[in-house]
């Protein structure tokens, strides 16, 4: 199926306008698949990429502006996701001991549990291997670093 047809219109200036209507339509499509699997985990999308960026960062803490340059939802307040995190228990909060304005943010020992039960859930590969080959997802991907500049 193409785009015209997921949306009921050929309604284009030019491949660039579809291009563009196309990524932001794939990319809710995306979310809309994920989210039930982001859900069973009481998790948003937002606050696992916050996880999985302070896994990353393990055993080393991040502050809210590393998470907040390195999150994909650049739009995403990365400082209330925390709040959320820290009253499921998933990351705690110190204050970082050279710096007293600076806050360190730490992933738990639950975070860490919930995360590698997801990974044994959610698998992307599992989700698009049907329609892409994998040098088909590496092209894909590659051509959207390139679309960026």
């Amino acid at each position: 199926m193409g785009i015209e047809e997921d949306i009921k219109s050929t309604n284009f200036e030019d491949n660039y306008h579809k291009m563009v209507i196309n990524l932001a339509y794939t990319s809710g499509w995306i979310n809309n698949h994920m989210r039930p699997k982001f859900e069973k985990f009481n998790l948003t999308q937002q606050q696992f990429n916050i996880l999985r960026i302070l896994r990353g960062q393990y055993p080393k803490p991040a502050t809210v502006n590393l998470l907040k340059d390195r999150m994909v939802d650049k739009m995403s307040d990365a400082s209330r996701i925390v709040d959320r995190l820290v009253q499921k228990g998933l990351v705690s909060r110190c204050t970082n001991s050279r710096d007293r304005r600076a806050v360190d943010i730490r992933i738990s020992d639950e975070g860490l549990a919930i995360l590698k039960k997801m990974d044994a859930e959610l698998k992307t590969k599992d989700f698009f291997k049907q329609n892409l080959t994998e040098e088909e997802a590496g092209q894909l991907s590659d051509l959207l670093d390139k679309m960026r500049g």
